[in-house]
């Protein structure tokens, strides 16, 4: 899937494009790719194809809703994208934040939606929102311009492809990549003797953990938790189906975590938070941490290895943190049902809420927004950690190419070929399921992990995790 260098690095040659469905408002858009450096992100270029392409709506008002970003300056260079679309093409386009890890954030979304005052469109991550918005019947067919899309800017995410279609159709317009994965101090395994490599099983990695702890020195090998917290949710998960278990079927609508590879793999973790032998290489309250701690404790330089989005590793390098070169950023873990870990990062799409009042010129800004100037100043700001989604822009600046040495490695993980396979049958990246995503904000997962820690046995937490799963899935509409 690599795109052809030669053909985009100097900037896409531009095209006529014709319209869709007689007069669309994707007429002229695709294919506007500058030739000169996309400016700083305080100063957007907005390509003359834009600015055609929304010339029919030159004093109408669209409203989004951006989800958070980890970096702020991030946040301030998607303002400053949106304000220089305003000036531009003479349109109103105000923006709201949303915090994705409150999880009430479909359910509110919904009820706007369907009291008829909601915004137009909004960004979120796919993996964790689509199906259910989609479940609701919030979303608008986007198809259209993602068809259009491709024809300049190649194949999107694989991984976005998974999350964002229904039925053939898709219902989210791929915006940007955001690489997950392990990262270890390549300075503490070296001292120990042990190689990098670019992946692990997890009991090498529990060992190796153990091995590289030193609390005298404030050195703590593991740096997960299973708290409360959309880090753990993904750790937990993604142990559980390494081990060959699975939260449902691979249709996504049945649970299934209830297994005896379930069972095995909860036992995993579980000993690694309650027995003597690995105590000495837990962070003091990583029984408590949130989404940050995991975060804080990395970049205070006292755990040596954890999981997480590229956030973490952006940060180091954004702020000259000493724990930057000594990082090593890996894929992840495999299992008993594993040969290659099964990870495939994440991806932001953006989606059009059906009752918009302005659905044109939602597509128009769509397509302004995920490549060119637009995407390279948000990409900048915060570090690497928002990178294409769609091969040919990967291609379009040499930011992309050679920014970081670990943009490589997220690039791989986006572009191997999905889904994955257990030894079990189960295929990875799961189907969109509004069940699971419904899970996931209810932190049932966690929830089972918690109760352990407190007492109750691996086989009967996880039994209570299972009837959990099967009540939600039946609110969702998910007969089991």
């Amino acid at each position: 899937m690599k795109a052809t260098s030669a053909s985009v690095r100097g900037g896409l040659s531009r095209r006529t494009m014709l319209g869709i469905g007689g007069g669309t408002a994707l007429a002229g858009l695709v294919g506007c790719q500058t030739t000169k450096k996309p400016a700083a992100s305080s100063s957007v270029a907005v390509e003359p194809a834009v600015v055609e392409a929304a010339k029919k709506y030159k004093g109408t008002k669209l409203g989004m809703l951006a989800q958070k970003q980890y970096a702020d300056s991030a946040n301030t260079a998607f303002t400053n994208a949106l304000s220089a679309f305003s000036k531009a093409t003479g349109t109103t386009v105000t923006s709201s934040t949303i915090e994705g890890d409150t999880g009430d954030l479909v359910a509110k979304t919904d009820a706007a939606i369907k009291a008829g005052n909601a915004r137009d469109m909004a960004f979120v991550d796919d993996g964790r929102f689509l199906a259910q918005f989609h479940e609701l019947g919030d979303l608008e067919d986007v198809t259209d311009i993602v068809d259009e899309l491709k024809k300049t800017y190649g194949e999107p995410a694989q991984e976005a492809q998974l999350n964002c279609v229904f039925d053939g159709k898709w219902y989210g317009i791929p915006y940007y990549f955001i690489g997950q994965g392990y990262f270890g101090r390549k300075d503490w395994f070296a001292e120990k003797g042990i190689e990098t490599k670019d992946y692990y099983t997890y009991e090498e990695l529990r060992d190796i953990c153990l091995e590289i702890s030193d609390p005298s020195k404030k050195r703590f090998g593991w740096g997960m938790t299973v708290n409360r917290s959309g880090d753990a949710n993904g750790m937990i998960e993604s142990v559980i189906n390494a081990y060959g278990g699975a939260m449902t079927d691979n249709t996504g609508r049945k649970v299934e975590l209830d297994s005896p590879e379930t069972v095995e793999a909860v036992n995993f973790l579980a000993e690694i938070f309650t027995k003597d032998k690995y105590k000495k290489m837990l962070p003091p309250g990583i029984e408590s941490w949130t989404d940050s701690s995991n975060n804080e404790n990395w970049l205070a330089g006292i755990i040596g290895v954890i999981n997480n989005q590229f956030s973490v590793y952006a940060d180091s390098k954004a702020t000259k943190n000493p724990v930057y070169d000594a990082t090593h950023a890996f894929i992840g873990c495999t299992g008993p049902a594993t040969e290659k870990p099964l990870s495939a990062g994440a991806s932001n799409a953006l989606v059009i809420f059906k009752g918009a009042k302005n659905v044109e010129l939602a597509k128009v800004l769509a397509g302004y927004l995920m490549h060119g100037s637009p995407l390279l100043g948000i990409a900048r700001d915060s570090t690497g950690l928002v990178l294409p989604a769609w091969e040919k822009v990967w291609d379009s600046d040499p930011f992309y190419t050679d920014g970081d040495p670990a943009f490589s490695v997220m690039r791989k993980m986006q572009e191997a070929p999905l889904p994955h396979k257990t030894t079990t049958g189960y295929t990875f990246p799961s189907v969109p399921s509004a069940g699971r995503q419904a899970a996931n904000q209810s932190y049932v997962l966690t929830d089972m992990m918690q109760r352990i820690l407190q007492g109750t046995s691996v086989k009967e937490s996880v039994q209570q995790a299972q009837q959990q799963l099967i009540k939600l899935f039946e609110q969702q509409g998910l007969k089991q």
